[in-house]
C-alpha cells in the first residue's frame, strides 16, 4: 500500500511539474512577442522598461503601457505613444507589425495610439479573432478599412481616429453583430453613408466628425441605444437625420442642414449636449431647448433662425454654456440666462434689444426673415415630393400656356398692324417648284407656300430683320451689286435679290416678287 502511495505521489509531482514547465514556456512565448513588438516599434519610450527578465503579467500598469494577463495569456495590451510621434523608420512594415500580433492569440482588447504606426491596415487583423476592442487611433494608417474586419464576431468597439483611412464607409459594417461604439473621426473618409449604420441595434457611440462624408444621414431612428451621435465638419444634409430620443449628445455643427428643426428634439430629455452651428437651419428657434432637464451645452450660432425671445423663459439649471450667436431672432434675452456669472452666454450678431452695439437694427433680421422665405412666429410646412412634383409640372404646363398666349396676341397685333400699313415690304419666297435647290441652301429661310397664292396673289413669306442681316452678313458693302431704279441692290447667299431703301433699313420687312423682279 505504502509503495502505491508513493508510486502515485511521484506521478502526481510529474504531472504538476509538466503543467508548470508548459505554463512557463507559454509565457515565455508570448513574452518573446511582446519583445519583438518592442523591436519593431523601434524601441519607444513608453516601452523602455521591458527587457527579457520582465514580469510581464504583474508589471504595474501606467498611462501609457497596461498588460493584461488571464490564466498566463496575454488578453489585453494597451501601448499609447506620446502625442505627435512621427512616423516609424522606412524600414517598418506594418505586414510584419500585424503578423507578430497574431503570436497573442487571446487579445481582447488591443490599444496602439501615437505609435507612428504607417501603412494600410492588414486584414490578418482578424486573426485575433477574440478581439473585442481594437483602437489604432492616432497613426498613419491608410487606404480603405479592411473588409476582414467584418469577420470579428465579437467586436463591440472600433476605433480608427486620425489617421488617413480613405474611400467610403463600406457597407457591411452593419454585420457586425454586437458593435456598440463605432468612432471614425479625422480621416479622408467620403461618399454617402451606407443604410446599413441602421442594423447596428448595439450601437451606443457614432463619431464620424471630420471627413468628407455628403448626402443625406441615413434613418437611424431604430438605434434606440444611440446615445452619442458626432457628425461635425462634413457635408451631409439637407435633412435633420431621424434618430431615436435617448440621445445624451448631438453634434451636427458645419454640415449643409437645412430647413426648421422637427418637433421631436424637443423631447430629447436626456439630452446634455447640442450643437447645431454653422449650418442654415431656418425657422423658429424652439425656446423648450434652453429648458431641456438634462442640457448643459446648446450651441445654434451662424443659422438663420428666428423668433421673439422672452425675458421671462426659464432656462436649465445645469445649462453652463448658450451661444445664439449670428442669428435671426428678436426680444429681450431671457433673465435666466444672465442671472448665473458662472455661465457662457452668447448672443451678438441678432436683433436683440439689450442695448448692445454688437445687435442689428430690428429691420434687418425682418427683412432677412422674409428673403430666405420665413413667416415670423410661423415655420414653413415641408411639402410633400408629390406636392412638388405636381407644383413643378403645373408651373410648367401654366408657364407654356401663357407664353402660347402671349405669342397669339402678338400675332394678331400685328396681322392687324400690317393691314393697317399696307406699305409695310415682304420679302417673298419663290412659289414655282422649278428651281434647284442649290438656290435655296439654307433651309431657315425656306416655308410653305402662303395661303396668298390660293387667293390669287403672289405667294409671299415674311423676314425678319434680324435674319436679312445675318443673311447680308450685316449689309455688308462687299455684297452691293449696284443701283436699281428703287435703290440699292444686294444679293444675299441664296442667290435671292433683295432691294434696300437707305431711309427704310430699319423696317421689320421688305419685299421681293415671286418672279424677282425689283420694285
Amino acid at each position: 500500500m505504502a509503495k502505491a502511495f508513493q508510486s502515485s505521489a511521484i506521478l502526481l509531482c510529474v504531472v504538476l511539474v509538466l503543467l508548470i514547465s508548459g505554463s512557463e514556456q507559454l509565457q515565455s512565448s508570448q513574452g518573446e512577442t511582446l519583445l519583438r513588438i518592442q523591436r519593431l516599434l523601434n524601441y519607444p519610450s513608453a516601452l523602455s522598461s521591458w527587457n527579457s527578465t520582465t514580469d510581464f503579467c504583474n508589471t504595474e500598469p501606467n498611462a501609457s503601457v497596461t498588460v493584461v494577463c488571464y490564466e498566463n495569456s496575454i488578453t489585453q495590451l494597451h501601448i499609447i505613444g506620446n502625442k505627435g510621434t512621427p512616423l516609424l523608420p522606412r524600414n517598418f512594415s506594418i505586414d510584419s507589425f500585424v503578423t507578430t500580433l497574431v503570436g497573442l492569440p487571446n487579445l481582447k482588447v488591443l490599444t496602439l495610439v501615437s505609435l507612428g504606426l504607417w501603412g494600410p491596415l492588414p486584414g490578418k487583423i482578424a486573426r485575433l479573432s477574440s478581439l473585442e476592442i481594437l483602437n489604432v487611433s492616432s497613426n498613419f494608417l491608410y487606404d480603405a478599412v479592411p473588409q476582414e474586419i467584418s469577420s470579428l464576431a465579437a467586436l463591440q468597439s472600433l476605433v480608427l481616429d486620425d489617421n488617413m483611412f480613405a474611400d467610403e464607409v463600406p457597407n457591411w459594417i452593419g454585420s457586425l453583430p454586437v458593435l456598440s461604439v463605432l468612432s471614425l473621426k479625422k480621416n479622408m473618409l467620403n461618399g454617402s453613408l451606407p443604410d446599413s449604420l441602421g442594423n447596428l441595434d448595439n450601437l451606443r457611440v457614432l463619431v464620424l466628425s471630420h471627413n468628407y462624408f455628403r448626402g443625406e444621414v441615413p434613418d437611424l431612428s431604430s438605434l434606440t441605444n444611440l446615445q452619442v451621435l458626432d457628425l461635425e465638419d462634413n457635408a451631409l444634409g439637407p435633412q435633420f437625420p431621424l434618430l431615436g430620443n435617448k440621445l445624451i449628445s448631438l453634434v451636427l455643427s458645419k454640415n449643409k442642414f437645412r430647413d426648421g428643426l422637427p418637433a421631436e428634439v424637443t423631447s430629447y430629455y436626456q439630452l446634455q449636449r447640442l450643437d447645431l452651428s454653422s449650418n442654415k437651419f431656418v425657422g423658429p428657434f424652439p425656446q423648450s431647448l434652453l429648458s431641456l432637464p438634462s442640457v448643459t451645452y446648446l450651441n445654434v450660432a451662424d443659422n438663420k433662425f428666428t423668433g421673439m425671445l422672452f425675458e421671462n423663459q426659464s432656462c436649465s439649471a445645469d445649462l453652463e454654456f448658450v451661444d445664439l450667436s449670428s442669428n435671426l431672432m428678436t426680444g429681450q434675452l431671457p433673465n435666466c440666462l444672465l442671472q448665473d456669472s458662472k455661465r457662457k452666454v452668447l448672443y451678438a450678431a441678432n436683433c436683440l434689444a439689450t442695448g448692445d452695439g454688437d445687435q442689428h437694427p430690428i429691420s434687418l433680421c425682418l427683412n432677412e426673415a422674409l428673403a430666405v422665405g420665413i413667416l415670423p412666429q410661423r415655420q414653413k410646412r415641408k411639402a410633400s415630393k408629390e406636392t412638388i412634383a405636381f407644383g413643378v409640372i403645373g408651373g410648367i404646363v401654366g408657364g407654356i400656356a401663357f407664353v402660347g398666349l402671349i405669342y397669339l396676341a402678338v400675332r394678331k397685333v400685328k396681322s392687324r398692324k400690317a393691314i393697317k400699313r399696307p406699305n409695310t415690304r415682304l420679302i417673298a419666297e419663290s412659289a414655282s417648284t422649278g428651281y434647284p435647290s442649290n438656290l435655296l441652301p439654307d433651309a431657315r429661310y425656306i416655308s410653305q407656300t402662303m395661303k396668298l397664292g390660293a387667293l390669287g396673289l403672289p405667294p409671299y413669306r415674311t423676314f425678319s430683320l434680324e435674319e436679312v442681316e445675318e443673311a447680308t452678313n450685316n449689309f455688308d458693302t462687299s455684297a452691293f451689286m449696284g443701283e436699281g431704279s428703287q435703290g440699292q441692290v444686294m444679293q444675299i447667299r441664296c442667290n435671292i435679290f433683295f432691294v434696300f431703301h437707305s431711309v427704310e433699313l430699319s423696317c421689320d420687312t421688305l419685299i421681293l416678287s415671286s418672279e424677282h423682279e425689283l420694285f
